[in-house]
């Protein structure tokens, strides 16, 4: 497929007035949506900050490629867009960006469809693609570009140079879309290593699949490896291999410095089970302890989810409806509370400390974590448990993998098989059932108990902390720390703490939003706009809403955001909430204990504290 049938003259815009990168993505959104390419405008603009969030799309040269892949999308689309004056994108090299190519794809795309989008990817790499785009004068001339670097296309070949280097170095590419990053750091490093006089051959992990994947004899024989991914890639065959690990963002930006260290051996040998030396993290990205949970929670909260609103909805029917011996026994509501509290609920636990497991060892940690985690629910340990033994399995992998190593070649077959499995989940299972699962459900009991036994003012005092928390950094560790502490209370039995939660997560979106409508003059244009999208964000539960608002003023955004979060937390303990569905936003207030329209209040006073706070303390600005 020609890149021209993705981007038209319908969706080339050659004069961006915007000036940051809050008002370039939602500018470059309405041409796509004029052009008939979107269901869902708001949608799409939120996978578009949802994809920023995870790294900037400033790659630097002046270049910004925002993209997402996700349902909102109707058509495959590319727009262009041109800066006269310049965009402070967050760009890699701190510069700012002119040209802007935001890449829409939607998740049924064909192979077809994302090869073009990749393509694209390879022709901004181009010095001189990018000079003649920056002086077009009209739309015709911008397809005349794209087409000539087109029809040149050598996507996926390998550069295949006769260096002076002894050895071929290999690389793998990967990003989490798969459609712009991993494509741009493979034709970097092509082109670099093709300067350089080295031999490389690239292995793209992209949206259409794994391609110019790397051979075992390949891998025997490379000098080094750079792992260039900002997702999982399959790193077992790197064992006893120099490999390098870095974020794809280096493999456009660092290009040199990559491949000298890969020629000169600079890297620790892989010794598998995902471990990297410290120095190979060089991008500041989050691992270690936090890394390894939120991997569990984010695989696990379908299942909370889920379960507790099916759970919730049963008890419509009422308290004991489940129960087959009570009178207002049904049978749809036992169902119900059959499937997500027994079967989803159930599965909370173990899939915690499964995927805990995975992250820290790859795949033979989950059957061990997952018969920890197991053992942690059946034995009362809980959610504590499940985190208890998610990284127990994990380092007790590790280090069967490190007592192993020395086997014969010939027995390397039987290891993840038989010899992982059965060491492992022996190990693990013996130590939750005779060391861990006693004492923690001990410790389970006297919590929740605690809890229990607290007054009206220390429950006020705590939902005030949990409210907080869900706006400090919306999205960010402290946030999470405080969502998962509302997950375990759920596990505990004990729902109040994640009424606060959610009505504290709430409040930021909903409060912001409503200062852009009470409080017109003290907001761009942009900003009213972006406020209407912050009414659906924050009346379900997202959060991360109202980050572009706090990121371009923090100062008066994030206090006013953590007041209202607070309150509306406080007052969610007060008037005795609780919550078994751990999200669901304004969709499930229906189900919340005690009283629903209290808990709605809570949430209204806390977003109207913030608007207030908001219109006080933000300046009147000009359009």
């Amino acid at each position: 497929m020609r890149i021209t049938e993705l981007l038209t003259k319908e969706t080339i815009k050659l004069d961006v007035q915007a000036t940051s990168k809050n008002d370039v993505i939602p500018e470059l959104v309405e041409v796509l949506d004029k052009a008939g390419k979107l269901n869902d405008k708001e949608e799409y603009t939120r996978a578009l900050f949802a994809r920023e969030q995870q790294s900037t799309t400033g790659i630097g040269d002046g270049i910004a490629i925002p993209h997402a892949k996700t349902n909102a999308v109707k058509y495959p689309a590319i727009v262009f867009g041109r800066s006269q004056s310049g965009v402070e994108y967050e760009a890699l090299d701190g510069q700012p960006s002119y040209l802007f190519f935001m890449i829409a794809a939607s998740e049924g795309a064909n192979n077809t469809h994302l090869e073009a989008l990749s393509k694209l990817s390879s022709i901004l790499m181009k010095q001189e693609a990018r000079e003649q785009l920056l002086s077009v004068n009209s739309a015709e001339e911008v397809l005349a570009i794209i087409d000539q670097y087109d029809e040149k296309d050598e996507e996926d070949e390998d550069v295949e140079i006769t260096g002076t280097n002894s050895g071929k170095i290999l690389a793998v590419t990967a990003c989490p879309t798969g459609i712009a990053h991993t494509y741009m750091a493979a034709d970097a490093l092509k082109e670099k290593a093709k300067e350089l006089n080295l031999a490389l051959k690239v292995e793209t992990n992209g949206s259409g699949g794994v391609k110019n994947a790397l051979t075992a004899a390949e891998i025997e024989e490379a000098t080094a490896i750079i792992v260039a991914a900002d997702k999982q890639v399959e790193m077992d065959r790197f064992k006893g291999k120099h490999v390098i690990i870095v974020p794809v963002a280096d493999g456009i930006r660092k290009t040199k410095e990559l491949l000298d260290r890969a020629v000169n051996q600079d890297a620790p040998i892989y010794h598998g089970s995902g471990e990297v030396k410290k120095e190979d993290q060089r991008s500041g990205e989050r691992a270690g302890f936090y890394k390894h949970l939120m991997n569990g929670v984010s695989n696990m909260l379908p299942f909370v989810v889920g379960g507790g609103i099916l759970i919730a909805i049963s008890f419509l029917f009422g308290i004991y409806s489940a129960d087959p011996n009570h009178e207002s026994y049904n049978a749809f509501a036992a169902a119900l509370n059959t499937i997500g509290g027994g079967n989803a609920f159930g599965l909370m636990i173990p899939v915690l400390a499964g995927f805990i497991a995975l992250s820290i060892a790859d795949r033979p940690g989950l059957a061990p974590g997952m018969v920890g985690g197991f053992l942690a629910a059946q034995g009362g340990a809980g959610f504590l448990g499940g985190l208890i033994a998610g990284f127990l399995a994990g380092y007790i992998v590790l280090l069967l993998k490190k007592l192993l190593s020395g086997m014969p070649a010939s027995l390397e077959g039987i290891k993840p098989v038989l010899l992982y499995p059965v060491f492992s989940i022996f190990t693990v299972g013996m130590i939750m059932f005779f060391v861990i699962n006693k004492p923690v459900s001990a410790l389970n009991g006297l919590i929740t108990d605690l809890l229990g036994s607290l007054g009206t003012g220390n429950l006020v005092l705590l939902g005030l902390l949990l409210g907080g928390m869900m706006a400090i950094d919306m999205g960010g560790p402290i946030n999470k720390a405080a969502f998962t502490f509302g997950i375990a209370m759920i596990d505990a039995g004990n729902f109040a703490p994640h009424a606060a939660v959610m009505a504290g997560g709430m409040v930021p979106p909903l409060g912001i939003a409503l200062a852009t409508t009470l409080f017109r003059n003290k907001f761009t244009k942009r900003e009213r706009e972006a406020g209407i999208t912050c009414y659906v964000m924050g009346a379900s539960f997202i959060t991360e809403g109202a980050i572009p608002f706090a990121a371009s003023d923090p100062g008066r955004v994030i206090p006013s955001v953590a007041v209202g979060s607070a309150i509306a937390g406080a007052l969610a303990m007060y008037f005795g909430n609780g919550l078994r569905a751990p999200h669901g936003g304004a969709f499930v207030i229906p189900l919340v204990e005690g009283n629903p329209l209290l808990y709605l209040l809570a949430i209204v006073i806390g977003t109207i504290i913030t608007a207030l706070m908001l219109g006080l303390l933000k300046k009147p600005v000009s359009e």
